[in-house]
């Protein structure tokens, strides 16, 4: 069964035996094909990814007989495809190779396998993310389970074999290009338990800054004399010597610093915490029944701007993990990009005067419009930071390790 969110081109299902890269001749044209010598040639075909579904192992019972219907269903960016639903199983084998176009390679390949429920939604089994630049080439992998959120094992295995081909050159210049949309996102609701971490998570950046802060004063203040005599030091010859391609080239020293010292550091278990609301019922007359109503968008009212708030300390404590990640190397490829970029614009600013790379910047930026009336306006800074992982999505992404005998959770029935 294939289902599709829109229309997929260059998605394909095959069988085991008939796989796209089994072929050494046509796993050789795919792979000049994605060659450097074609790195400026249909900037949009990125890659190829293949992934071979063979089993999943120990899965939930989700039926009453002790079975489940099992099937598999395969996202990436807004191209879906789906298994066939094995019936009656607690370890299915589909066997099945799916092929997709891959237009960034900073895409997460999400498996989530349900149970088939007939007229019903289908039940949760378990899902992972993984990341396309994760992917180990060949190997067949066997990945633990999680659920909905991504940040606990599930019950269950799946074993997955996958193949990633990609032009590092249109892979880079895309990196600094709006991120595609994706058709259908998750609706984010209101929850106390969300809410507590991302006040946690923007509460440990702020103490970061504050703690620099405090560090700064401290020289300023003589608290430590050799600290304040060698930071008095450092900042008479850094303003006396100072040239702004110096900026760039610190930024490279902190890439190289982290590099050889990788910092430590793991967003760590967060509790599950649940709050519920009681609303009293009171007498059946009609002026209480206007007022319940009322109260009852109050409630909203208030769920939505908390609601809100909740995003908006989202948004600011990604903003500031994405940076730190970037400096920390999690993800090598935009790290050492970072690095390539870093060293280029040191270069500029130290053989090209300022005045014209303003100059360049602004006729590119008044140009835009003219040059291209389709074009997106953007912030390629912004839009590579969308690319670095949060702590959060570092948590999702991480692959667990299948143990030896994983403990049996309760049969029970979860919605999609």
């Amino acid at each position: 069964m294939l289902v599709t969110l829109t229309p997929c081109a260059g998605v394909s299902i095959s069988d085991l035996c008939v796989c796209p890269l089994a072929d050494p001749s046509e796993r050789k044209q795919i792979a000049q094909r994605y060659g450097l010598r074609n790195s400026l040639r249909d900037m949009k075909d990125i890659g190829l990814l293949q992934v071979k579904v063979l089993k999943a192992v120990d899965l939930l019972a989700a039926d009453f007989s002790g079975k489940s219907d099992p099937f598999c269903l395969l996202e990436l960016g807004n191209d879906r495809l789906q298994t066939h639903t094995i019936y009656k199983t607690l370890n299915p084998e589909w066997n099945k190779v799916f092929t997709f176009p891959v237009k960034d390679i900073h895409d997460v390949l999400e498996v989530t396998v349900f149970d088939e429920d007939g007229d019903k939604p289908p039940d949760f089994l378990g899902k992972i993310a993984i990341p396309l630049l994760s992917i180990r080439d060949g190997q067949t992998n066997c990945y633990v389970l999680k659920n909905k959120d991504l940040e606990q094992a599930f019950k269950g295995l799946i074993y997955l074999e996958m193949d990633f081909i990609y032009n590092p050159v249109k892979a880079s210049i895309r990196t600094f290009s709006p991120r595609e949309k994706r058709f259908v996102e998750d609706s984010r609701k209101l929850s106390k338990k969300i809410l507590s971490r991302d006040v946690d998570r923007v509460k440990r950046i702020t103490m970061a800054i504050w703690n620099t802060i405090q560090f700064l004063k401290s020289c300023f203040q003589w608290e430590s004399t050799w600290r304040s005599a060698i930071a008095f030091v450092v900042f008479l010859v850094t303003v006396w010597n100072f040239e702004l391609y110096m900026i760039p080239l610190a930024l490279l020293l902190l890439f190289v610093y982290n590099f050889i010292r990788p910092v430590k550091g793991k967003v760590g278990g967060m509790q599950d915490s649940q709050e519920s609301t009681d609303l009293e019922d009171e007498d059946e007359e009609d002026d209480k029944e206007s007022e319940k109503k009322g109260l009852i968008e109050r409630i909203y009212m208030v769920q939505d701007i908390v609601s809100t708030v909740q995003n908006v300390l989202e948004e600011i404590a990604s903003f500031g993990e994405r940076i730190k990640n970037t400096f920390n190397w999690t993800v090598p490829f935009l790290s050492l990009l970072a690095c390539l970029v870093l060293a280029a614009a040191a270069a500029t600013l130290y053989l090209v005067p300022l005045r014209c790379i303003v100059l360049v910047w602004g006729i590119n930026k008044f140009t835009k419009k003219l040059r291209n009336p389709y074009a997106i306006d953007n912030n390629e800074l912004l839009d590579f930071l969308s690319r670095v992982p949060s702590d959060v999505q570092k948590v999702q992404y991480a692959e667990l390790r299948p143990c030896g005998s994983q403990s049996p959770l309760r049969k029970k029935r979860s919605g999609l």
